[in-house]
C-alpha cells in the first residue's frame, strides 16, 4: 500500500502530466458517490433495516381492526412472509412518509376512530377502506364519498381482495389426508350470534327436526377452547356453516376452518353456489339452495351417513388442494406490496356506498 505522502506525489504527477478534464473528475466523483449509497442500500437490507430505502412500500394501519393490536417489530413481511420491500407500521406520526394509510371501517362506523382530514395528505399517498363485513352490514358511507382512493374486502372486485381462506393447489398429489373415522354426530354448529330473523336460524329449526344436530358457541352456553374447536366439529359427519349475512361472496372461515380444515363435509347457506363454485370445487360442499325442501335435505344428508362411498366422496378433491386460512392482519396488508404497481393510481371513489352494492 502507498504511504501518504507517496500518493499526494503521484496525484501532482497526474495532474501536472495527464491535466484530466474537469468534467472526466467530476464524473467520477458521482460514480464512486453512487457505488457507494448502493453498497450503502444493500447493507442495510441485508441488516433487515427499513430506513433509507427508496424501493420500500410504506403501509400505515391508522388502527387496529377490533383493537387487538399485534407487533410490528423487525422485518415482520420478510420475515414471517418472504415479501421484501415492505414496512407496515402503524405509527401515526409516518403518516407523511406512508404510501398507503389502511382505515378499517368497523371503528369508523361506531364513530371510535375518524379519518385524519384535517392533516395533510401527500399528493401520492393512498388511502384503503377495509372492511371484510358484508356489505349491508357496514354502516352509512355516504360521508366517506371522494376520500378513499381503493378498496379491501373479500369481493372479488375490490381493488384490494383479501379472502378468508382459501384452496392452494398441491405440487403434486396429496394422499396424506385421511377423513376422520370418530364420527358420532350426523352434523354439528357452533353459533354465538342467534337470530330469529336469520334465515339460518329458521333452517336449522327444520334440520333439527330430522338429523341430531349438536350446538356449541355462547348461543348454547358451551364454549369450545380453540384447541378444542377442530377436534370436536371432526366428530360430525357434516358442519353447519351458515353465514349469518346472504352477500355475495361472503365467505367467512365457517367453510374454510369450522369445516373443511376439521375434516368434515359444510353444509352451506350464504351467497349463490355459483359464489362457492368460485372458490371451492363443487363435489366439497352440498348447498341448502340445492333442495326442494330443508326436509328433502335432511335426508339426503342422513343418507350419506350411511353410504360411505358416497360421502368419502365429498373428500376426493384434498388430494388435489390444501387449505390456506387468513386470520393475521399482517398477512393481508403484507399482501399487498406484491400487487402494489397493479393498483390504480388516480383512482377515487365518489359514492363508496354505490360500491359495495354489488
Amino acid at each position: 500500500m502507498l504511504k501518504g505522502s507517496s500518493m499526494r506525489w503521484r496525484w501532482r504527477w497526474i495532474k501536472k502530466h495527464l491535466q484530466p478534464p474537469k468534467t472526466l473528475i467530476i464524473l467520477f466523483l458521482t460514480i464512486s458517490f453512487i457505488c457507494s449509497w448502493s453498497l450503502m442500500v444493500d447493507e442495510q437490507h441485508l441488516n433487515g433495516s427499513n430506513e433509507s430505502i427508496t424501493n420500500n412500500i410504506t403501509i400505515l394501519l391508522w388502527h387496529w381492526p377490533y383493537g387487538t393490536r399485534y407487533s410490528l417489530t423487525g422485518n415482520v413481511c420478510l420475515r414471517d412472509y418472504g415479501i421484501s420491500g415492505c414496512v407496515l407500521v402503524d405509527d401515526r406520526t409516518l403518516n407523511e412518509s406512508a404510501d398507503l394509510v389502511v382505515f378499517h371501517n368497523f371503528e369508523l362506523k361506531l364513530h371510535r376512530e375518524h379519518l385524519p382530514v384535517d392533516l395533510h395528505r401527500p399528493a401520492k399517498q393512498r388511502w384503503v377502506w377495509l372492511s371484510l363485513e358484508a356489505s349491508e352490514n357496514n354502516g352509512d358511507l355516504s360521508q366517506y364519498n371522494n376520500l378513499f382512493n381503493l378498496t379491501m374486502s373479500y369481493h372479488p372486485h375490490a381493488d384490494i381482495t383479501v379472502p378468508y381462506g382459501k384452496l392452494l393447489q398441491r405440487k403434486k398429489p396429496g394422499l396424506d389426508f385421511v377423513i376422520p373415522q370418530n364420527k358420532i354426530y350426523e352434523a354439528c354448529w357452533v353459533v354465538s350470534n342467534y337470530q330469529k330473523r336469520h334465515k339460518r336460524s329458521a333452517v336449522f329449526q327444520e334440520l333439527n327436526k330430522t338429523l341430531d344436530v349438536q350446538l356449541y358457541g355462547f348461543f348454547a352456553k358451551k364454549i369450545l377452547p380453540k384447541e378444542a374447536l377442530l377436534p370436536t366439529i371432526s366428530r360430525c359427519y357434516f358442519y353447519l356453516a351458515f353465514e349469518n349475512t346472504n352477500s355475495p361472496h361472503y365467505i367467512t372461515e365457517k367453510l374454510w376452518r369450522n369445516a373443511f380444515q376439521a375434516g368434515t363435509v359444510p353444509v352451506v347457506l350464504g351467497p349463490p353456489r355459483r359464489d362457492y363454485e368460485d372458490v371451492a370445487p363443487s363435489k366439497s360442499f352440498i348447498h341448502v339452495d340445492d333442495f326442494k325442501s330443508i326436509k328433502a335435505l335432511a335426508e339426503y344428508l342422513r343418507g350419506l351417513t350411511k353410504d360411505p362411498k358416497k360421502y368419502s366422496a365429498y373428500f376426493t378433491w384434498r388430494q388435489d388442494y390444501t387449505v390456506k386460512l387468513y386470520t393475521d392482519w399482517r398477512e393481508r396488508l403484507c399482501n399487498i406490496c406484491p400487487i402494489f404497481g397493479q393498483l390504480p393510481t388516480q383512482k377515487v371513489y365518489e359514492d363508496l356506498r354505490a360500491w359495495t352494492k354489488w
